[in-house]
C-alpha cells in the first residue's frame, strides 16, 4: 500500500467532480444512498463492511431504514486522503450491485 497524504482542499474538489453525488461535509466526503428497504441497506453495508475490512479502511456510517449516510476520512493523516475516494467508488460500485 503506497503512503497516504491529506489531499488539499482543491484536490478533493476536483477528484469530488468523478464521484457520484459526493460531498464534502465537516471535513470528510459525504454521501447518502437510499435504497428499497431495510433489509437492502443492511445488504450494502455488510458488502461494504467486507470490502473494508480487506484495506483496513472503515466508513464512518449512519443507517435508518432505507437510508444509509457515509462519511469517510483518514484518520492517519487527520483528513481526506485518496483512500477515501477510492473506499467512495468502491461503495458506489457495491451499491449498484
Amino acid at each position: 500500500m503506497t503512503e497516504q497524504r491529506k489531499l488539499l482542499e482543491t484536490e478533493i474538489r476536483e477528484r469530488l467532480k468523478n464521484l457520484d453525488a459526493w460531498s464534502l461535509d465537516q471535513g470528510k466526503i459525504y454521501k447518502e444512498y437510499k435504497f428499497k428497504d431495510f433489509v437492502a441497506a443492511f445488504a450494502f453495508m455488510t458488502k461494504v463492511a467486507e470490502a473494508a475490512e480487506t484495506v483496513a479502511h472503515h466508513p464512518e456510517w449512519f443507517n435508518v431504514y432505507d437510508t444509509v449516510r457515509v462519511h469517510l476520512s483518514t484518520h492517519e493523516v487527520g483528513g481526506i486522503s485518496e483512500r477515501d475516494f477510492e473506499l467512495a467508488r468502491k461503495m458506489d460500485g457495491l451499491a449498484k450491485s
